[in-house]
């Protein structure tokens, strides 16, 4: 049977996908456990080692034992070994070890990366089951439009941010894991990880925090989130919006419900508020939008949210469980805002839009601004040929447009983002808004 490295070796070389998910069906049917026991390792994001960087290593060394590199791998992920001690360890599997074996196996095993092409994906689509890698993954939303009867009954409201999805990971010993949403560790939130770790032992087990961090500017935390070094995040703040235990994230379902989760949050993280100034909480109402009163509220909402900038609202299902997945007890859903305008002219589209209607010209006043836009989205095929043959009928008439925000030009006139045709307000040219 192949060493692992020289399977990676294999794969490494060979650029072809084809090629490369055969090597994993041929290595699956051999049975090289040892193989794919460093895959799991180097795939499943929930396995860390701790360390930021391993060297790689020139020369030949005796050799080393997979029972030996395991033993410091478990120890290192278990964090019983740290630091120094974590560092001293290394090297000495480093020195002893051979140049291949080091720098194409159980290096890359360390840094999480084996560099040959391959991922959990291959793996879990190529070899057998007992193979498989742990899929990380969190509960995303879906887009409230394409589920408009979802967004109806009791829901929890929240503004969505425009940030970094979180996942934290605590433990009643202090340790402190972060990581993306699709499972990248994240290492530059250090003080956010301290502020936790000091109430760790509050929790009676492992426990998994879901959240956005926020920063005083978004570019500077793209920049941040992922860097190695020269890190300015102190101003980064995570905006936790939900908790479920480690054992249920990692089976990939929490029964608990939505409303249960947003009181144990609260009644968490309210005591030691005071104490984490770098971790808040996402505010929620609970609304009923079946009820004309509560409807209003959610409009109201909507306007609020796009007066602070935020990036839309969320409408969460208030008895629904926590799933990894993407799920409809979630809906995102931005914000909007109506404005009426008139038509002053037509224009022809391109493309297969090529004669027929391609865009409204509209101008008109909303709020004391003067908004100049061409709408073009929201039209259908047969709109498009209807309107373009009574092209001189539209002249003057008022259409209702939708849109995400006003934006101000460079003119210092107004136009629309992502504006879109709902409808006609009156059939009359001229007439008044």
């Amino acid at each position: 049977m192949l060493k692992p490295w020289e399977v990676v070796a294999e794969l490494e070389a060979d650029a072809s996908r084809l090629a490369k998910e055969a090597i994993i069906k041929r290595e699956s049917i051999a049975g090289n456990d040892e193989l794919f026991r460093g895959f799991r390792a180097a795939y499943d994001a929930m396995v860390t080692f701790g360390v930021k960087k391993v060297e790689e290593k020139s020369g030949d060394g005796k050799g080393i034992t997979s029972d030996a590199f395991w033993k410091t791998a478990d120890s290192l992920s278990s964090r019983q070994v740290t630091g120094i001690a974590a560092l001293t360890a290394i090297n000495y599997l480093r020195m002893n070890a051979t140049e291949q074996e080091w720098n194409q196996w159980y290096r890359r095993i360390l840094i999480k990366d084996m560099r040959c092409g391959t991922s959990d994906t291959t793996v879990n689509k190529h070899a057998d089951k007992k193979y498989a890698v742990p899929v990380f993954s969190c509960q995303l939303a879906h887009d409230g439009a394409n589920h408009e009867s979802k967004v109806a009954g009791k829901k929890f409201i929240e503004v969505k941010l425009d940030g970094v999805r979180v996942i934290t990971i605590v433990y009643p010993d202090g340790t402190v894991d972060q990581y993306s949403r699709n499972g990248k560790e994240l290492v530059n939130f250090p003080h956010i990880k301290e502020q936790f770790a000091r109430h760790a032992k509050l929790l009676k087990e492992p426990t998994v925090f879901d959240g956005e961090v926020m920063s005083s500017s978004f570019q500077d935390l793209m920049k941040q989130v992922h860097r190695k070094s020269d890190v300015t995040s102190d101003d980064a703040v995570l905006n936790l919006f939900d908790i479920l235990t480690l054992k249920d994230f990692q089976t990939g379902r929490s029964k608990r419900t939505q409303i249960e989760r947003s009181t144990w949050l609260k009644s968490w993280f309210t005591p030691l508020a005071d104490h984490m100034p770098n971790v808040d909480i996402v505010g929620q109402v609970l609304l009923d939008l079946d009820n004309p009163e509560h409807q209003a509220k959610f409009k109201d909402i909507n306007l609020q949210a796009i007066a602070g900038g935020y990036e839309g609202i969320m409408i969460k299902d208030p008895n629904a469980g926590y799933e990894c997945k993407r799920s409809v007890a979630w809906l995102k859903q931005k914000p909007y805002i109506e404005v009426s305008l008139e038509i002053k002219s037509v224009e022809e589209g391109t493309g297969k839009n090529l004669g027929r209607l391609g865009a409204l010209v509209c101008e008109g006043e909303d709020d004391g601004k003067t908004i100049s836009v061409n709408v073009g989205s929201g039209l259908t095929d047969n709109m498009r040929e209807c309107f373009w043959e009574a092209q001189e009928d539209l002249i003057g008439k008022i259409v209702e447009v939708r849109a995400d925000a006003v934006t101000q030009n460079q003119d210092g006139t107004y136009s629309l983002r992502f504006p879109r045709f709902k409808g006609f307000r009156g059939f009359e040219p001229g007439e008044k808004l």
